[in-house]
């Protein structure tokens, strides 16, 4: 109900008659279910349309039948239309592009003939209830996954092998992995996106995942040490402290009665680098934004006047010289609580820098090679 108010809403306030969502976190957003077969495309096998009315579902004859039966947990029967088209007469966009009548105004997330665009970012924010209770199971599903790989680390295994171990692990718990990291010793501290290569590990690794279950992402970063280097611990706590301090100032943000943006925190991040001696790191690597129905619905950039809303989930993530701090937190006007959390991880206490915020934040691991 909470959401089709809001689409309610848009329509009234952009005078359209209906809106139309094909994009897989969108679709998924509004129904709960997946219409994704093909990964390469933009558009998923299946839209849904809403007009203050009802809720449409358009697909072709191929996927209709899956699609009603498996792919609609959120939507009851008696509201919602299911309309076919022959897989073989037209695409999806046509299909919409012939469900909207030629005096009418409509909107979709995809290029559709004769149709506006619509940005749905605005729309996932803030997160349902349902929402919510969703990504408490995911962030406890990706945490347990990543964690339990990690436990079983090698200085000799390679970044390949650990990637496919952490695939394997999430898929066994039908989560899906979008982005996978590995970093060993040397390329983690040469790139901050350490895609997976036949390197060894060696001294130490950086673990990394966003994953995404029904539409809803979450991130999260695990250090494993084997021959820790000596400046490892400082810079990992430092990352937490930046990390806090970009918690801290989003609750402040969304605080009862303020209008922070994403440049508000993005201020306090780069004031926390400064402190901490780091000044000018942030400059090496975005810091992370809100999540939710995509790995970052924004990303904070200076002065970035996207709102920060509440119950929002958010994923900071930054990075000093070789270190990385990232979680995914849902973030409300009175609290600040972990999702990828398993209590099963060593952890550091990570105070803010100018806000009165301290959090439990996870440790470098280290194991007996």
């Amino acid at each position: 109900m909470e959401k089709r108010e809001r689409l309610e809403t848009y329509l009234e306030s952009n005078d359209l008659d209906s809106v139309w969502f094909a994009r897989p976190n969108s679709f998924a957003w509004l129904t709960g279910g997946n219409n994704v077969v093909d990964r390469e495309t933009d558009a998923g096998v299946a839209a849904v349309g809403y007009d203050g009315t009802t809720l449409r579902i358009v697909t072709d004859t191929i996927e209709a039948d899956r699609i009603t039966d498996e792919e609609l947990p959120d939507l009851d029967a008696d509201e919602i239309s299911i309309e076919q088209f022959p897989w073989h007469d037209s695409s999806l966009e046509a299909a919409i592009a012939a469900r909207v009548g030629s005096d009418e105004r409509a909107a979709a997330d995809v290029d559709v003939p004769g149709v506006e665009r619509v940005d749905p970012t605005p729309l996932r924010q803030p997160l349902t209830k349902q929402d919510r209770e969703r990504y408490r199971r995911l962030g406890q599903e990706t945490a347990a996954a990543v964690e339990s790989v990690c436990r079983e680390l090698r200085a000799v295994d390679t970044e390949h092998e650990v990637a496919s171990a952490l695939r394997v692990a999430l898929s066994a718990r039908d989560v899906e992995a979008p982005v996978v990291l590995v970093g060993g010793a040397e390329r983690a501290q040469q790139y901050r996106h350490y895609t997976p290569t036949e390197a060894e590990l060696g001294d130490y690794a950086l673990v990394s995942v966003t994953t995404q279950r029904a539409g809803l992402h979450a991130s999260c970063t695990r250090t494993v040490a084997f021959d820790p280097p000596s400046w490892l611990e400082e810079r990992h706590a430092t990352a937490a402290r930046v990390e806090t301090t970009a918690l801290a100032a989003t609750r402040a943000a969304a605080g009862d009665g303020n209008a922070g943006t994403a440049g508000d925190v993005f201020a306090a991040i780069r004031d926390a680098y400064d402190a901490l001696g780091y000044a000018g790191e942030w400059e090496k690597h975005h810091q992370g934004g809100a999540a939710g129905f995509a790995g970052r619905e924004w990303i904070a950039t200076p002065d970035h006047e996207a709102p920060v809303t509440s119950p929002m989930a958010y994923a900071w993530n930054p990075t000093v010289e070789g270190a990385k701090s990232e979680d995914t937190h849902l973030v409300t006007a009175d609290e600040v609580e972990s999702l990828t959390d398993t209590d099963n991880w060593p952890t550091t206490t990570a105070s803010a820098v100018e806000f009165e915020l301290e959090l439990e934040r996870p440790a470098v691991l280290t194991l007996e090679d």
